[in-house]
């Protein structure tokens, strides 16, 4: 269920096909997204998720996949 969410939130913010996003896919390598568009990834998340992740842990979030678990540990 996160992934899908997930997938509608950068689909939408990266104005990409959802079938283009996968767990391994890469914000930066595979989408085109700059700090900004992960900025607004990160607080679209937040708000859809209600969770907050702080600054170190988004900096760790490369992969749709690590976005995944991030949200998975932050509603636990």
């Amino acid at each position: 269920m996160e992934f899908e969410k997930l997938q509608a939130i950068i689909a939408d913010v990266l104005n990409v096909p959802k079938d283009d996003i996968t767990p391994e896919t890469t914000f930066v390598d595979d989408l085109g997204a700059d700090s900004l568009d992960i900025f607004q990834i990160i607080m679209g998340i937040e708000e859809e998720f209600d969770i907050e992740i702080d600054n170190e842990e988004a900096e760790k979030i490369t992969t749709v996949q690590d976005a995944v678990e991030q949200i998975k540990k932050a509603v636990e």
